[in-house]
C-alpha cells in the first residue's frame, strides 16, 4: 500500500515536471521577443547551472566519473548548447505550441532510429511496426503529405534541428548513464552549455542588465530555475521510482503544457494535423516500449 502511494507521488511529480517543461516553450518565446536567441540561450543555462548547485549539495550527489564519462559530458554540453540556441531561434520565428509538440514528438522517434542504426539496439517486429507508425506520425507533423518539403522554412527548420540535436543528446546520455550520477552529469552539461553559449552571447552585451527589460529577466529566471533546475531534479528523482520504461511516455505531457500556455499567452491554435501526428508518435512510443515494459 505504502509502495503504491509512493509511486503515485512520483508519478504526480513527473507530471508536474513535464508540464513545466511545456510551459518553458511559451516562456522561451516571451524571452526571445524581449532579447535575442544568443543572450536568452546563455542566461537560461547560466541560471540553471547556478541554481542546480544547492540541489547537488543537498542530495549529496557523488561528483565522479571516468575519462569516457567526461568525454560524453563534453559532447552532450556542445550539443545542448546548439539545441539551446535553436530553441530560442525557433521560438523567435515560430509558434511555441507547435514547437513544443513537434520537438517532443519527433525526438523519441529519431532517438530510436539512431539507437538502432549506431548503437546496435535489437528490435522486434512489433517495435519495427511502432517505428513505422512513428515515422508516419513525424511526416504528418511536418505536413509532408500536404505541403511536401515546405517544412524546410525558417518557422519549422529550427524546431526540426532541435529534435535531431536532442535525439543525439539522448543517445549520448544513454552512453554516459553508467559512468556518472545523472545529477552530476546534468551539472557538468549545464556548465559546458553555459560557457559555450556565453561565447556567442558576448557580442550582444549579456551582462549589460539595463539593456533588457524586466519581462525578459523575470521570464528567463523562471525558465532557468523552474523548468531548468526544479523540473530536471524532479524528473531524475521520479524516473528512478517510476521506472525507465515508463518515463518516455511522460514526455508526451510536455506538448500539453506548451499548447495550453501558448493558447493562454498568444492565442495560438493547434492544427488538426499537428494533433494527429503527435498522437501517432505517442502511440509509437507506447508500442515500442510495450514488450520491454511487460518483461
Amino acid at each position: 500500500m505504502n509502495e503504491s502511494k509512493n509511486t503515485t507521488k512520483y508519478v504526480l511529480w513527473m507530471i508536474v515536471a513535464m508540464l513545466f517543461w511545456g510551459f518553458a516553450w511559451t516562456a522561451g518565446k516571451v524571452a526571445a521577443e524581449h532579447s535575442n536567441a544568443e543572450v536568452a540561450a546563455f542566461w537560461r543555462y547560466a541560471i540553471s547551472f547556478i541554481s542546480i548547485i544547492p540541489i547537488i549539495w543537498y542530495l549529496k550527489t557523488p561528483l565522479k566519473t571516468d575519462r569516457a564519462g567526461l568525454m560524453y559530458m563534453v559532447i552532450a554540453g556542445i550539443l545542448t548548447s546548439l539545441f539551446n540556441y535553436l530553441f530560442f531561434a525557433g521560438l523567435s520565428h515560430g509558434d511555441a505550441g507547435y514547437g513544443g509538440t513537434m520537438v517532443t514528438s519527433l525526438a523519441p522517434i529519431i532517438t530510436y532510429i539512431l539507437s538502432i542504426s549506431f548503437l546496435g539496439t535489437k528490435v522486434s517486429i512489433r517495435q519495427i511496426g511502432a517505428l513505422s507508425i512513428g515515422i508516419f506520425g513525424a511526416l504528418i507533423l511536418l505536413r509532408v503529405p500536404f505541403d511536401g518539403f515546405a517544412f524546410l522554412n525558417v518557422d519549422s527548420a529550427y524546431f526540426l534541428g532541435c529534435a535531431v540535436v536532442w535525439a543525439l543528446v539522448t543517445v549520448v546520455s544513454q552512453k554516459a548513464a553508467d559512468r556518472a550520477h545523472l545529477m552530476f552529469y546534468t551539472l557538468v552539461v549545464f556548465g559546458i552549455t553555459t560557457f559555450i553559449n556565453m561565447l556567442f552571447a558576448l557580442p550582444h552585451r549579456p551582462f549589460d542588465f539595463g539593456a533588457y527589460d524586466a519581462v525578459f529577466w523575470w521570464t528567463i529566471l523562471f525558465i532557468g530555475v523552474i523548468p531548468g533546475t526544479f523540473s530536471t531534479a524532479l524528473y531524475f528523482i521520479s524516473a528512478g521510482k517510476v521506472g525507465a520504461h515508463r518515463t518516455g511516455v511522460f514526455m508526451f505531457i510536455v506538448p500539453v503544457g506548451a499548447i495550453v500556455s501558448s493558447w493562454v499567452v498568444y492565442g495560438e491554435t493547434l492544427a488538426i494535423s499537428t494533433l494527429f501526428g503527435c498522437l501517432m508518435a505517442f502511440a509509437a512510443v507506447i508500442l515500442f516500449n510495450m514488450k520491454r515494459s511487460s518483461s
